[in-house]
């Protein structure tokens, strides 16, 4: 199909993410003032949407206090510049299996919860938008599974939409995508939706540009996607998202290099990527015109 590129680009940052990378890179920020002023400086540098998760002060470690997302989502509300806030949910469905032999009961590191628990901290901080992962799927970084059950992402979507919170849609394969369109039809979700497309996380949809577009193609017409990679490859689907007719997603959750041997600072990749969209003559748009966009609302610091 021909190339219908995006000239209204946003870029969303992934400030911190979940993944074992605190030990890797000084730069990854944990406490919530950290997540908060890394947040803010790639907004300065041109993101439109940051999206937090929240990590043990100390350990550095994944965490779901809310107590840590009320702190987090303060400092951004409170901050002297606008961005949109985009808070995980995705913590709270891992499985890891204790062994081939005897896989049950789970092992030390299994973290499953409700569906009313893992939307805890939406409730109490209603972001504009909150991410939903659309499927279950290995997962490379350590040997468990992700799971998210149909029931489970019937139950968490129709949560977020009585929030009035817009979810973000993950999906890691073009089943995701499948199962995403039957939530709007079942009318769970509402439509047009908001779609994240996730390549090259292993085992989910790898990152060669057959696959992007199979999953390109998989998103309605009325849909709005953005699209990431991850490693040395974030930057070439920044391009490559725009090019395809999506928005951009860059950030130390899934890269946290800028060059070879030099760590990146989440504002610096999107400033990056904000180079990047420009020079292929796309325009980047601002948190104002994401929430016109996606039919968000402002929610004013308390």
């Amino acid at each position: 199909m021909p190339l219908q590129m995006n000239r209204e680009v946003f870029i969303t940052c992934a400030v911190t993410g979940s993944g074992g990378t605190q030990d890797r890179s000084q730069h990854v920020p944990r406490s919530p003032k950290q997540i908060a002023d890394s947040a803010i400086a790639a907004a300065k540098a041109g993101a439109a949407i940051v999206h937090c998760h929240v990590r043990d002060p100390e350990s550095g470690a994944p965490s779901r206090r809310l107590d840590l997302y009320r702190e987090l989502t303060e400092r951004v509300r409170e901050a002297d510049v606008d961005v949109v806030l985009n808070l995980t949910a995705g913590m709270g469905g891992d499985i890891v299996f204790s062994g081939v032999d005897a896989p049950l009961p789970p092992a030390a590191g299994t973290d499953m919860i409700g569906a009313s628990e893992r939307v805890a901290h939406v409730a109490q901080c209603l972001p504009e938008i909150c991410t939903l992962d659309c499927g279950t799927m290995n997962f490379a970084e350590a040997d468990y599974v992700m799971t998210n059950t149909p029931g489970m992402l019937r139950a968490m979507g129709a949560m977020m939409t009585e929030l009035g919170v817009k979810p973000e849609i993950e999906a890691f394969d073009t089943g995701h995508l499948w199962f995403a369109k039957e939530l709007v039809k079942e009318g769970v979700l509402e439509g047009p939706a908001l779609v994240q497309l996730c390549m090259g996380v292993p085992w989910g949809a790898p990152d060669d540009l057959n696959t992007f577009m199979a999953m390109v193609n998989n998103v309605p017409d009325d849909w709005t996607f953005s699209a990431f990679s991850l490693g040395r490859n974030q930057m070439a689907f920044a391009a490559a998202a725009v090019l395809a007719g999506g928005n951009v997603r860059v950030g130390l959750e899934d890269n946290l290099w800028l060059d070879k041997g030099v760590l990146a600072e989440n504002w610096q990749l999107v400033e990056r990527a904000h180079s990047i969209i420009e020079n292929l003559g796309a325009r980047v748009i601002g948190p104002a015109e994401v929430r016109e966009k996606l039919g968000l609302t402002k929610r004013a610091p308390k």
